[in-house]
């Protein structure tokens, strides 16, 4: 197939490392992708956000199957100005991307589908936020209602903080205050053509800047899969899969489509482990980052055919999606001064030495290229993944190759999946 995969970052590199990966030989295209991508597909300059503009170069290089990565073209319509076009995309129109769009939204469907979930109050002012703290209690969770790149969420004991991080977003529109939910978190992906959803595997993902949780959240640090330790709470991760997709996938899924937005991609389940139960904690509309870079690698079907099978509506043709029983592990490198001010244009080296070692590969999130050498363009510059027969080999694997990478300031966790690889 020709494939124009939207984005540039390391989400959408693992997406185009896997149909890469196929046995059939794809001609893969991406916008605008960054130097690593380049390696792996055919670069196009195009503003992504610009439903014309993608819907023009889908259009007159026939190309059998567009993947947006990013949430921002999702919520700008671009999904739907190329299914306009009769052109398979895998991602929701701008109607049901509002599920990830807006807090609210998403809040609504999930009560209107009697999705499990912790309370929520809309606060449009800084004396409503007060007051919903009070109701609520310690500790406060404030999340901005629209897109905040993934760092519009605080969740703090310290009632100052909590207002403060209020007021930075009530300028744009009101916010979400939530009910603390305590537990471990899970994600789990789930492919869906609008009618019927097929569940990958689980993964988890670090959100905090620092070893043992602490510091500021980020768009992620890490993540592995699968969950071993899921065993233990729901005899197997099948069995968890299976509530999970029973009382959660299925349920949302029909509301929208009963609702007139039927949601075609890729549906994102942040869940939480809570004492009374699995309860969900966000929904995004599309691959994760950094959970693609571990669930990916471990998938045993060519993924070309689920995205197309979920972009076309044949997804009940399809069996379940199958993973070796193999972990992945990556780890993301950052700039310095993330998430705050990333430092950026700094050279990055190393990168081969890396990529060299058994079961490892480099994810490329934000590189260019500089005087034939890579820089860093962002916050998040690179996730190395290993994959492996044991956590224990994977993460010696993906330490080791990230001590060969050399990028000035550059700082990542030490801590990703220890507890796991302890068997904790």
């Amino acid at each position: 197939m020709k494939i124009l995969v939207l984005g540039s970052g390391a989400r959408e590199h693992a997406i185009i490392l896997a149909l890469r990966s196929e046995a059939t030989e794809h001609e893969v295209f991406a916008a605008p992708g960054n130097a690593g991508i380049g390696q792996d597909a055919q670069l196009v300059a195009l503003d992504v956000n610009d439903p014309g503009a993608v819907t023009i170069f889908a259009n007159e290089n026939n190309i059998d199957l567009v993947v947006i990565g990013p949430e921002a073209p999702l919520v700008a319509g671009v999904a739907d100005a190329v299914r306009e076009r009769g052109i398979p995309v895998f991602g929701p129109g701008k109607a049901a991307a509002q599920l990830e769009g807006s807090k609210a939204f998403a809040k609504r469907i999930m009560d209107a589908a009697g999705v499990p979930t912790g309370r929520a109050v809309r606060a449009a002012s800084h004396a409503e936020v007060e007051a919903a703290f009070d109701a609520l209690g310690a500790p406060h969770v404030v999340k901005a209602d629209g897109l905040a790149a993934g760092k519009g969420v605080i969740v703090t004991s310290d009632r100052a903080a909590a207002l403060a991080h209020a007021d930075e977003y009530l300028p744009s529109g009101p916010v979400l205050v939530e009910e603390f939910l305590a537990g471990p978190e899970v994600s789990l992906f789930f492919l869906s053509d609008g009618d019927h959803v097929l569940p990958l595997s689980p993964a988890q993902d670090y959100k905090r800047l620092l070893d043992g949780d602490e510091g500021p959240n980020t768009g992620g640090m890490g993540a592995y899969s699968p969950l071993p330790w899921l065993d233990g709470k729901f005899g197997s991760e099948r069995e968890f899969v299976d509530l999970v997709t029973r009382e959660v996938a299925e349920p949302v899924i029909r509301q929208m489509d009963a609702e007139g937005t039927p949601f075609i991609g890729l549906l994102y389940a942040g869940l939480i482990l809570t004492d009374t139960g699995v309860k969900v904690i966000e929904f995004n509309a599309r691959f994760g980052d950094p959970e693609t870079q571990v669930v990916l690698p471990r998938l045993v079907d060519p993924l070309s055919e689920l995205l197309l099978a979920a972009a076309s509506g044949h997804l009940e043709d399809l069996p379940r999606p199958a993973f070796a029983d193999d972990v992945a592990v990556t780890v993301v490198l950052a700039s310095e001064g993330y998430p705050a001010a990333p430092i950026t244009g700094r050279t990055i080296t190393g990168l081969h030495e890396a990529a060299s070692a058994d079961g490892v590969h480099v994810a490329h999130a934000a590189t260019a290229e500089s005087d034939g050498g890579l820089v860093a363009t962002g916050g998040r510059v690179l996730n190395v993944v290993a994959v492996a027969t044991t956590f224990a080999q994977a993460r010696e694997r993906v330490y080791r190759a990230l001590g060969e990478i050399r990028l000035d300031g550059g700082q990542h966790r030490t801590d990703i999946a220890a507890r796991v690889a302890e068997g904790l």
